[in-house]
Order: C-alpha cells, then structure tokens, then sequence
C-alpha cells in the first residue's frame, strides 16, 4: 500500500513597515495569499497600516519566511513566530495551539507546566507537644503550611511550587489532608489571607514570626482526631518536612480511598 502524498505547498510570510522595518504581520498561505492583503478593505489595525504605508507612496514589504511547507508545519511556524513577536503584530496567535505558548512577560517567573510540573507530596505538619509554632487548626481552617525559616526546614518549604499536591501528615494521628499549594512559600509576616495578615489572625500557633508559609486550598481536610491511618499498612512517613510520593504507590492508594480523591486527576 502507498503511502499518501505528502503536500508540502504551505509557506509563512511576513510584513514589515517599510518606514520603521517593523515587523507588523505574520501569515501563512499558498500561491498568491501573501498579498492578498494589500486590498484588504477591514478596517483592522493590519489594513489601517497597510492603507497608512500606501499614502505615504511606498508599500508593505513583503517577505517569505519559511516555505515547502505542509499546512500542519506552516500553522506551527506562524505561530511560533507569533508567539515570539507578541505586541508588536496586528495578529495575535488564538486557538487551541495558542494555549501550548508561553504567556507573554513570563520570564522572571517559574510558570506551572512550562517550568516545573506538578507533583504529589507528603507534608509533615510539625506540630508535637513542645512545638509553639505549628498549629494543625490554623492549618486547617485557613488553608496554608509552613515550617521553619532555617534549614533543612526553610528549603524544604520553599520547594513547594504552585500546583503541587501535599497529603498532610501529623505525628501521633495520621493524615489530615490533602490540598493544592497556590502559593509558593514566603516569610509569615508577608503573607495576607482573607484580606487580613496572616499574623493578626488569633492563631493557635503562637511562635510563626520567623517561620515560611505557603498557601494551599484544601481539598479534603479533618480534624485531628479524624486522622486516617491504618497500623502496619506500610504506609510512608518521614521526619523530613517535604518527601515525594512518587515512589510510595501503598500510601497513595490508601490516601486517595481515605480521602476519596483521585491524585492523577488533580494533576490535571
């Protein structure tokens, strides 16, 4: 059986401003599509500057970027191209491909799923008998964990990104909870919750001056003494405030019927 023809007569094109050689159009075509703009009659921003270069008696330069092209390669190419000019087209790139770019003005910032993806984590709360800092209520009720401002505690906390899944786990009862961090971790006295500083809420945990805190939206959470642990179910814990579950299959079966959650759907 022979394989189908493979048409390869796609091309992507630009315009450029001849006044200022500003990029100012991105396309894809074949044949005669790249200048079929010049007649355009829209009233766009691309056609106003195409009527605006028109006036001055010069015309839009013109140029193949790209070419021998299948449509699915050209579609890629534009809007690559589109991406990487951004504002300063007439064109923006929109659709489904749209949403594989990079937003724009991004780049002084670890962005969830272009930087970093997600993932599933055992948390440990902390709190204990001499413990004045760590309190699971204000966990709890408020919706955020923390640990303390030097390390291995400060860098442990601080490597919990946006969108990574934490099961709480509190010594002595079991897991507490499972919730997504939508903060990354900063110094207890920067952080605002429910449009009050985290610090003028009546804590139960009286000593967090120093600690870090990252914000988390609890998907399932209880009480303490509604803790979900089974004895002898080899179930991971650690001392360690930030561990991986990935390697932990036992514990998250058991975490997800606990707490009636699915992990790979909240990665989604």
């Amino acid at each position: 059986m022979t394989e189908p023809v493979r048409v390869e007569d796609f091309y992507v094109y630009v315009y450029i401003d001849p006044r200022n050689f500003e990029e100012f159009y991105i396309g894809k075509g074949k044949g005669t599509r790249k200048d079929s703009h010049l007649s355009d009659l829209s009233g766009s921003s691309k056609s106003r500057r195409i009527r605006a270069i028109l006036k001055t008696g010069l015309k839009p330069t013109i140029r193949v970027i790209a070419r021998n092209l299948s449509e699915y390669d050209a579609f890629l190419v534009e809007k690559t191209l589109l991406w990487k000019l951004g504002d300063r087209l007439s064109n923006v790139a929109s659709g489904h491909y749209a949403r594989k770019f990079r937003p724009h003005n991004t780049f002084h910032r670890d962005l969830l799923g272009f930087d970093y993806q997600p993932g599933v984590y055992y948390y440990n709360v902390g709190e204990g008998p001499t413990s004045q800092n760590r309190n699971w209520d204000d966990f709890r009720t408020l919706g955020f964990i923390s640990a303390g401002s030097k390390n291995p505690w400060l860098r442990a906390i601080r490597q919990f990104k946006s969108g990574d899944i934490v099961a709480a786990y509190l010594k002595g009862h079991g897991f507490v909870g499972i919730g997504r961090v939508t903060d990354s971790a900063r110094p207890a006295t920067e952080v605002v919750i429910k449009g009050k500083r985290l610090l003028d809420h009546r804590l139960r945990g009286h000593n967090m001056h120093s600690d870090y805190v990252a914000q988390v939206k609890w998907i399932a959470a209880v009480p303490r003494d509604q803790a979900k642990w089974e004895r002898k179910a080899g179930l991971f814990t650690t001392q360690l405030v930030r561990a991986s579950l990935d390697k932990q299959p036992k514990t998250k079966a058991f975490l997800e019927a606990m707490f009636s959650i699915s992990f790979d759907d909240l990665l989604k």
